[in-house]
């Protein structure tokens, strides 16, 4: 019995034949179309083997590997797989996507999980490699004050406030997942958009839809929410470094105070952006609103409180300044999350997940990424006029604010053109890529390097 599965460039299984169907223990009403290749497989084995074994096939023309598969009803078995790609009517067409022909095998089959694999399975549950939108506004900040003057703010304080935004990142993406997968948003989730080949920095993560670590079997449901505790734990345990760091640079209460408001403000918009009664993502863009405040304003005036030398006055020059400075940052943020909504768009709106895509629909929506993109040169335009010195104006004139506008434009026409298919995540990808261009030049500027 031989199983014959075909997949689309995504693993989205297109079709299957009835050894599969006998094989795997699945009805194939419940696999076509709706879920990917990597549930036949364990966790491990996917994030470590199954790029590898696609790149082979494409490069030779098949790859042939000794693996171990799992069945519905969570029995593993080893198999012998060939996999080869498939092309729309003929090799000179373009790719569109696998076959993979499986027999089980009667023999023990190791294959021996890396070192390397283990961190990345940590990155893949806890979705570190997105902790950059927090932590790029605290650097961004720590720059400002390096480029204004000497000894305005507090190296360990700084260091402290990083990990301490970390933490706290990754307690929100770990109880957002939990509370995806506990309301059925991920069950119901079938047109995610997983980078895949597409992208050398963010090979094979996941673009939408959550990180898809319950589902890959790299952690339990339960595990997720221990280890979003602990991260919590941890974030609280910084956080009273920073505070009491802050006191004895100022010697005074008054900072620690509000960036402890300020965290209390970041933390609830963590954990109730999915969860429950107040989930932020299904408010009519509250939760888009949340998420720039939150990655934005908010967060580049709390580590302004957190890490200054000197007691900030609310609503002086200094205090609008921390929160200008947050403005471009915290669009360019959001839009990540925007065009993200536009694959989950048939499941959220199933499941009532009313976010402005869902709400206005594909086509209106993408002037709203269009309008982020815009404000965002308009505040880098006043940033330069009423805060920076006239070398640091001078280059976001000639330099940031020009890189901006290409990038953007070339944005808004991917979005535009393909907003409605699977073409989007390439322009997915570039926004996530713009934001890391955006944010090193920005820090590189404010850091007034000469």
């Amino acid at each position: 019995m031989k199983s014959v599965i075909i997949c689309d460039m995504e693993g989205l299984i297109t079709n299957m034949n009835d050894g599969a169907v006998k094989m795997f223990g699945y009805p194939s009403d419940e696999l076509v179309g709706i879920k990917r290749v990597s549930i036949f497989s364990p966790g491990e084995i996917v994030l470590q083997n199954v790029l590898g074994w696609l790149k082979d096939a494409n490069q030779t023309g098949e790859h042939i590997s000794k693996t171990n598969f799992i069945r519905k009803d969570g029995s593993k078995f080893a198999a012998k797989i060939k996999i080869t790609p498939n092309f729309g009517n003929g090799k000179n067409n373009p790719q569109t996507g696998y076959c993979g022909i499986t027999e089980v095998i009667d023999e023990e089959v190791n294959i021996p999980i890396s070192f390397i694999t283990k961190i990345i399975k940590g990155v893949a549950i806890t979705r570190v490699g997105f902790a950059s939108a927090s932590l790029f506004p605290v650097f961004a900040i720590g720059c400002y004050y390096a480029g204004i003057g000497d000894n305005l703010f507090s190296p360990i304080s700084l260091i402290l406030t990083t990990f301490g935004i970390l933490f706290f990142h990754l307690f929100s993406n770990l109880y957002n997942d939990y509370f995806d997968v506990t309301h059925g948003t991920d069950e119901a989730n079938t047109e995610y958009f997983n980078a895949g080949m597409d992208s050398t920095i963010l090979q094979g993560a996941q673009l939408s839809g959550g990180s898809r670590a319950v589902e890959l079997g790299l952690i339990t449901l339960k595990g997720t929410k221990s280890l979003a505790n602990v991260m919590f734990i941890l974030g609280l345990l910084t956080a009273a470094g920073i505070l009491y760091t802050s006191y004895v640079n100022t010697g005074s209460t008054f900072n620690a105070f509000y960036a402890a408001i300020i965290a209390l403000i970041g933390v609830f918009v963590g954990y109730f952006y999915t969860a429950k009664p107040v989930r932020l993502s299904s408010r009519y863009g509250l939760g888009e609103l949340s998420i720039f405040l939150s990655f934005g304003p908010l967060l580049t005036l709390g580590t302004g409180f957190a890490i200054a030398n000197e007691t900030i006055q609310l609503f002086s020059n200094e205090f609008y300044n921390l929160i200008l400075l947050g403005i471009p940052i915290g669009l360019l943020t959001t839009n990540i999350l925007f065009i993200n909504q536009y694959p989950d768009y048939a499941s959220d709106k199933k499941v009532g997940k009313n976010h402005l895509v869902v709400l206005l629909g594909k086509k209106s929506s993408r002037w709203i990424y269009a309008l982020n993109l815009a404000i965002a040169v308009g505040s880098l335009y006043y940033i330069s006029e009423n805060i920076l010195n006239q070398t640091q104006g001078s280059l976001f004139l000639y330099l940031l604010i020009p890189v901006t506008m290409i990038y953007s434009y070339y944005l808004i026409a991917g979005l535009f053109k393909h907003y409605n298919s699977r073409s989007l995540i390439k322009y997915n990808i570039h926004t996530i890529y713009f934001h890391m261009l955006f944010s090193f030049i920005y820090m590189v500027i404010l850091a007034n390097f000469q």
